[in-house]
């Protein structure tokens, strides 16, 4: 199997480098390509001729989508259409990454892959249209929702925390938006069996298990062994430019229906931790 990941020197898909060893990979990063270049993207399609592209690529900055709406369009809506159009010309399959941010958090149960889109800020928005758009032009295509992904290969949770114990004898953090850690490596092992089922539709992968953000932070803190409080705070009290959705908590019934199952998200934390310190080992 051929497959091209673009955004492959993001979070997630430095992770699909590393993982993915069984076929024949190629990566693009940023300086690769621009996906808001609709001719630059149809050539490189064209000249790659891939059964599958990854489409990890997207402008990923809640906070800085708020007051950059144009290029969060640009970018993570029309650049993946973009992709999902030379998709098309060259018979390619596509795998496109989504986010939980397409939903209020209103609910109160796990999101399934059918609930109704209704995003918050213009990350989740312009992540939703794409979902829409991206149907309409590849309807075999695969939208893979997932969710606060962290992973050693960038600025993710765990390692902001990581930082702040290391001057902080306290912190606080929010206590009122639930969800699901979700490990790099372990999304892009899902990725990797997803393409290899010939998956299509919406799918929903995230690590086992759900909490706050601030459950997150003591895990996080316990597990490394920092002395570091950790106190609860309310999102009111912690205002950031992007509305966050209060519960946005997965259901992954769809990947399960694949044969895919993800670990608890503390065991992830506890890999992760394991693999943070031998990559600062190896620096």
């Amino acid at each position: 199997m051929k497959v091209a990941v673009l955004g492959a020197t993001g979070l997630l898909g430095k992770a699909l480098m590393r993982e993915w060893d069984e076929d024949d990979v190629v990566g693009f990063g940023s300086r690769d390509i621009d996906i808001r270049n609709r001719d630059a993207v149809f050539g490189l399609i064209s000249k790659a001729q891939p059964d599958w592209i990854v489409l990890a690529a997207a402008y990923t900055d809640v906070d800085g989508c708020e007051s950059n709406r144009k290029l969060a369009f640009a970018v993570n809506r029309d650049g993946a259409a973009n992709v999902a159009r030379a998709a098309k010309e060259s018979g390619s399959r596509l795998l496109f990454i989504s986010s939980d941010y397409v939903f209020d958090g209103t609910s109160r149960t796990p999101y399934e892959t059918n609930s109704p889109r209704h995003p918050l800020g213009v990350y989740g928005q312009s992540k939703a249209e794409a979902e829409v758009l991206l149907a309409e032009i590849l309807p075999d295509c695969c939208i893979l929702r997932s969710s606060w992904i962290f992973g050693v290969d960038g600025k993710c949770f765990p390692g902001t925390i990581l930082k702040l114990t290391e001057s902080k004898p306290q912190i606080d953090v929010v206590n009122d938006q639930r969800g699901s850690p979700t490990y790099t490596i372990d999304l892009a092992r899902a990725v990797l069996q997803l393409c290899r089922r010939n998956a299509k539709g919406i799918v929903h992968a995230t690590n086992a298990g759900d909490c706050t953000w601030y459950e997150f932070a003591r895990e996080i803190v316990a597990q490394a062994g920092a002395a570091t409080a950790v106190r609860p705070t309310t999102s009111e009290r912690m205002a950031r430019p992007a509305p966050r959705p209060a519960y946005s908590v997965l259901s992954n019934h769809s990947s399960k229906l694949l044969g895919i199952t993800m670990p608890t998200w503390q065991d992830a934390l506890r890999r992760y931790l394991i693999e943070r310190t031998a990559s600062r080992g190896a620096a």
